[in-house]
């Protein structure tokens, strides 16, 4: 069920509920209908009006649907009242994207995730999952009881989220000490819409074997893998998870911590779907999304995906034209990998600078910092010191170079741009 309110375009509400029926394919639905209404306004009790509800009612019945999905969140009262009025069950946009992420999620981290997003959205909305017992609340001998065990069943799930984060945290800090101990080396970061194509250029990168579907959110916990590129220190690729307009907004701070390993990358690869009719919306909504992460200034490489698939004349032209600095692939068929893998290394090596330090050998801490830091290329011991080359970015060098001791000559006696 969508809606077309005063400024948007019938044909713009269309294709998001051509996303819509993709989104309940992937968790295992099948679409026998759809509704579009034009409002001057959201109805605040049924979002559509009684009369539409009453409408939907009469169409779920005839196709023996179970399930009406709504492409705009719902107000807790407006999914009680319609489900009241259709009598099967209703969700919106971001109950059914919960539900897929909880079908997807695999890992601990992903699960807890998950769980944790599914409850926030839940607990304004549990009225209306009692049903079995608020039809009885103002019935002789059990007046009050439906509500009574909402309310416990409220500080249920309100315990259950406070011990989630505390799960999360400690799942965060235990990444935490992971890219820790990634420090020193170069990290790229596939980022994109969902079912862009993120898994499969990853595999065409690394030959990992990456989880790759033609369905929304194939991919959700992120994958690093060690790429090849020449630079004289390991560079990783991460792959994180699709993006999606109208993303519930719990399970973007749920899964903070995931995107975190593409906020500590030095190059995001924004990979686009340009076969897809809606690609500069799917842009737009990435790009959102990454600003709200605070990721948007970020170095990026724009990767235009699927070029194979484009049909309409004009498409391939027009987008050259407009990022000519953008990257025009087919992961799926190997077509460009070369030339994508020739532009990351210049990209992720263009920063590199080799670097010659002197320390005291005794101090560990200083010579484990420029371990992890950086790729050490040399270390010779003698006479009390260790001189050590290493090669890494222009920001790390400065930090490292500030422990050499004053007083030892040639602390940094050498720079090398490579």
């Amino acid at each position: 069920m969508g809606v077309v309110l005063p400024g948007t375009r019938r044909e713009r509400a269309d294709e998001h509920l051509d996303e819509l029926a993709r989104l309940t394919e992937t968790a295992g639905g099948m679409v026998v209908d759809r509704l579009v209404q034009e409002r001057d306004r959201i109805d605040a009790a049924y979002f559509v009006g009684r009369g539409k509800a009453e409408e939907i009612a009469a169409n779920a019945k005839g196709h023996q649907a179970g399930l009406v999905i709504f492409d705009e969140d719902l107000s807790p009262a407006q999914a009680r009242n319609l489900e009241t009025t259709i009598e099967a069950k209703v969700i919106d946009r971001s109950g059914l994207i919960l539900d897929i992420f909880a079908r997807r999620a695999r890992s601990r981290e992903s699960r807890t995730q998950v769980e944790l997003a599914q409850l926030n959205y839940l607990l304004p909305r549990l009225t209306r999952r009692w049903t079995h017992l608020s039809r009885q609340v103002g019935g002789i001998g059990v007046r009050g009881i439906g509500e009574t065990q909402i309310e416990i069943d409220r500080r249920i799930i309100r315990r259950r989220i406070a011990r989630l984060k505390e799960d999360l945290d400690k799942i965060e800090r235990a990444r935490g000490v992971r890219r820790t101990g990634r420090r020193g080396m170069v990290k790229g970061a596939l980022v994109g819409y969902t079912n862009s194509g993120k898994s499969t250029l990853l595999n065409a990168f690394t030959q990992a074997d990456a989880f790759v579907e033609d369905r929304l959110f194939a991919t959700l916990d992120p994958l690093v893998r060690r790429l090849d590129l020449k630079l004289g220190r390991e560079v990783l690729l991460i792959d994180t998870v699709g993006f999606i307009r109208k993303l519930p907004h719990h399970l973007v701070a749920s899964f903070r911590s995931t995107l975190e390993e593409a906020a500590d990358a030095d190059l995001l690869l924004h990979v686009v779907d340009i076969s897809h009719p809606q690609y500069e919306e799917q842009m737009e909504v990435t790009q959102q999304v990454l600003a709200g992460l605070e990721m948007d200034t970020k170095s990026t490489l724009l990767v235009f995906n699927k070029i194979d698939l484009v049909r309409q004349p004009g498409i391939l032209e027009r987008a050259r034209r407009l990022h000519p600095e953008a990257l025009f692939i087919a992961a799926g068929r190997g077509l460009g990998i070369d030339l994508a893998r020739e532009r990351l290394a210049a990209l992720l090596g263009e920063d590199l600078v080799e670097r010659h330090i002197r320390l005291e050998s005794t101090d560990s801490g200083s010579i484990s910092r420029v371990y992890e830091e950086a790729r050490v290329l040399d270390a010779s011991y003698h006479d009390g010191y260790v001189d050590l080359t290493f090669r890494t970015d222009r920001a790390r060098a400065l930090g490292l170079a500030r422990l050499a001791p004053p007083r030892l000559a040639g602390g940094e006696i050498e720079e090398t741009d490579r």
